[in-house]
């Protein structure tokens, strides 16, 4: 048995105790200022409360999905792509990277999809948070690849792989393994970069926070358990991401 091991409880006891000094210096702030809390006018709209919060993980859900299919597809066209193709990716990526996802709300819903007669908020919400994360799962694909020393390129040739064998045993696993933190954090910025699109009056988590604010005038009872349910989405995705990542993790 090796003396110098740490206990397996440790890191449990030392996060308690982290949330614990988190907790009474956030209790002690609210206690200093004499705070009069009125749970109970928020309590009767916890129903709608929740409707809010499962709507933000369907929109967030269908959203990460296009987004990844639609970040991988500039990212071909970037990388592989003929000219005007690489140029009009590029300029798509940087356009949306470069600007507020604010103003692209207004842009896309008020102006474009006036345009094209789309007119369910939902629908426009999804194709809007879509578009915007993808540029940034572009450019984090772009990156992942381009990490990928030649010299393996080579070695996988050297000894007989096919390109398609290439691609799925050395090119996708090295690059996925070098892109899986920033592809959750970008999908925890999804998540919470949702929250805008209650701008266009998408019925989600913030919109319905926002309703409820405005029914009983209790702004930090409404927007607490708002900043909660986001929380109860984001924290399990980086735990599982971190597991994900030893699995794929390797000696050097």
């Amino acid at each position: 048995m090796n003396p110098t091991r740490t206990p397996s409880y440790l890191p449990i006891v030392s996060f308690l105790l982290v949330l614990t000094l988190l907790g009474g210096l956030l209790a002690l702030s609210f206690s200093s200022l004499h705070w009069e809390w009125h749970w109970e006018a928020v309590w009767t709209y916890r129903e709608k409360f929740l409707r809010g919060w499962v709507s933000t993980i369907v929109l967030s859900a269908v959203s990460l999905i296009l987004s990844l299919a639609l970040g991988l597809a500039l990212t071909a066209g970037r990388l592989k792509g003929w000219l005007p193709v690489r140029q009009l990716c590029t300029l798509i990526v940087e356009l949306i990277r470069g600007t507020p996802l604010l103003v692209q709300i207004l842009v896309l819903f008020y102006i474009v999809g006036s345009a094209l007669g789309l007119e369910n908020r939902f629908l426009a919400g999804i194709l809007i948070l879509s578009l915007f994360e993808a540029a940034y799962f572009s450019e984090i694909f772009r990156g992942a690849w381009l990490s990928i020393p030649q010299s393996t390129l080579t070695s996988a040739r050297a000894i007989g792989l096919t390109p398609h064998d290439t691609f799925t045993q050395v090119i996708t696993p090295l690059a996925l393994r070098n892109c899986l933190p920033s592809l959750a954090s970008q999908t925890a910025s999804l998540i919470k970069d949702s929250s805008l699109l209650s701008l266009i009056a998408v019925t989600e988590l913030t919109h319905v926070a926002q309703e409820i604010n405005a029914f009983t005038y209790s702004t930090l009872e409404s927007y607490l358990p708002l900043a909660l349910a986001y929380l109860l989405l984001t924290a399990p995705l980086s735990f599982l991401t971190r597991r994900w990542e030893k699995s794929l993790a390797y000696a050097n």
